[in-house]
C-alpha cells in the first residue's frame, strides 16, 4: 500500500536562475547587503531559512558569495566585482514556494542593466 500511495506522489520543483549584468559595484561587493536581500527574498517567496553563510574573495576585484540552505532547497547568490556582474540561482520543491517572487526581488535589490532569466521545471512528472 505504501508503495502506491508514494508512485502516485509527485515532487514538485521549480529552478529558477539567471545572469545579471552591469550591477552597481556598490551593491555587489556589499557582502551585509546581499545577505539581507536574500533573507529577504526567501521570506516574500514562503520559504524556510535552515542556514544562511556568505564570503567575500579575491579583495578589490574580487566577489561575494552568499548561499542559503533553505527547507525547499537552495538559495544563491555570486558577484564578480570587476565585471559587475552577479549570477543568482533558486531551486525548490513543494507547491508552496514562489522561486520567480525571490528572483525578481533579488533582481530589483541589484539594480543591473540587463538580466537573463531562466526557469527549468525539475518536477519529478
Amino acid at each position: 500500500m505504501l508503495e502506491s500511495r508514494v508512485a502516485q506522489e509527485r515532487v514538485v520543483g521549480k529552478h529558477v536562475f539567471g545572469n545579471l549584468y552591469n550591477c552597481p559595484e556598490n551593491l555587489i561587493s556589499d557582502e551585509k547587503y546581499l545577505r539581507k536581500i536574500v533573507r529577504e527574498a526567501i521570506k516574500q517567496a514562503n520559504m524556510t531559512l535552515v542556514s544562511l553563510r556568505s564570503w567575500s574573495f579575491g579583495g578589490e576585484k574580487g566577489g561575494v558569495s552568499v548561499i542559503a540552505l533553505i527547507t525547499e532547497s537552495h538559495v544563491a547568490v555570486h558577484t564578480w566585482r570587476e565585471y559587475n556582474y552577479a549570477t543568482v540561482d533558486i531551486y525548490t520543491c513543494g507547491e508552496e514556494s514562489n522561486p520567480e517572487k525571490a528572483f525578481e526581488y533579488i533582481v530589483k535589490h541589484l539594480k543591473p542593466e540587463n538580466v537573463t532569466r531562466y526557469f527549468a521545471d525539475r518536477s519529478s512528472r
